[in-house]
C-alpha cells in the first residue's frame, strides 16, 4: 500500500511512548484463549532462531482461503484488509484496535519463545514520515527481553502503546524463561496519527 511521505515527520525519534495504554490483564486473558496448536511459524526462518511465530488478527482482505502463510504476511502493496476469526473471538482486542482512529492494515500477534532471537534487519516502509507507521503493544514480556533498535534498547512495558521506526536497524533476544507476546498494529499515517505522534514527541519518554 503506497501512501504519501510526510515531511512534518520526519525528524521524529526512533521511538515514541504514545498516550494510550491497555489492560495487560485483559490483553493477557484474550491471547489464552487462542490454542497452541493455532499460532503459525514466521515464514522466513532464516531471519531468526528459536521459535518466532504469529497470529493474523487482520489479514490481507482473502488470504485467509488461499494459505495460512499468507495471512501472517504484512503486504506493502495490499490495500483491502479483513478481520480474522482469531479477532472475532477476541472481544478486548477489537476493542483496543478500535482505539485507533487511523486506517489499521495487517494486525498480529507475534510469539517470541525463551531462548530465542530475531536477527539484525530492517523494515524499509516502516516508517511513519513515508506513511506507513508499525505500533507496538506489549502483552507479556520478561526483564531478559532485549529489543534494540539502532543498537539501543527499548524497554516496553506491557499495556503500554509505542511507535518504533523499523526502517532502522532492530533486533531482539528473548533470553528469559517466559514468552514475549506483542500486539503489532501496521496503520497508515493520516492527521489522527500526525497529531498523536507529534504530542508524544513533545513529551520524554518516561
Amino acid at each position: 500500500m503506497h501512501t504519501p511521505a510526510i515531511p512534518a515527520l520526519s525528524a521524529l525519534p526512533d521511538r515514541l511512548c504514545l498516550p494510550l495504554a491497555f489492560d495487560p490483564a485483559r490483553l493477557l486473558a484474550d491471547i489464552a484463549e487462542i490454542a497452541d496448536a493455532d499460532w503459525i511459524a514466521h515464514f522466513v526462518p532464516g531471519n531468526y532462531e528459536g521459535g518466532w511465530s504469529v497470529i493474523p488478527l487482520r489479514c490481507t482482505a482473502g488470504a485467509g482461503k488461499l494459505h495460512p502463510i499468507l495471512m501472517i504476511q504484512s503486504d506493502p502493496e495490499a490495500t483491502e484488509f479483513e478481520s480474522t476469526p482469531w479477532l472475532e473471538r477476541a472481544p478486548y482486542l477489537t476493542q483496543v484496535l478500535a482505539a485507533f482512529q487511523c486506517p489499521l492494515l495487517a494486525v498480529r500477534l507475534m510469539r517470541l519463545e525463551p531462548a530465542s532471537r530475531i536477527k539484525p534487519h530492517r523494515d524499509l516502509d516502516l516508517d511513519a514520515a513515508r506513511g506507513t507507521a508499525r505500533l507496538h503493544v506489549p502483552i507479556t514480556t520478561n526483564p531478559d527481553v532485549d529489543f534494540r533498535l539502532n543498537q539501543q534498547r527499548v524497554d516496553m512495558a506491557p499495556g503500554s502503546t509505542w511507535y518504533l521506526r523499523l526502517a532502522d536497524e532492530h533486533a531482539i533476544t528473548n533470553a528469559g524463561t517466559a514468552t514475549r507476546v506483542h500486539l503489532v498494529i501496521d496503520c497508515a499515517v493520516d492527521e489522527w496519527l500526525t497529531d498523536l505522534l507529534k504530542q508524544a514527541a513533545a513529551s520524554p519518554i518516561v
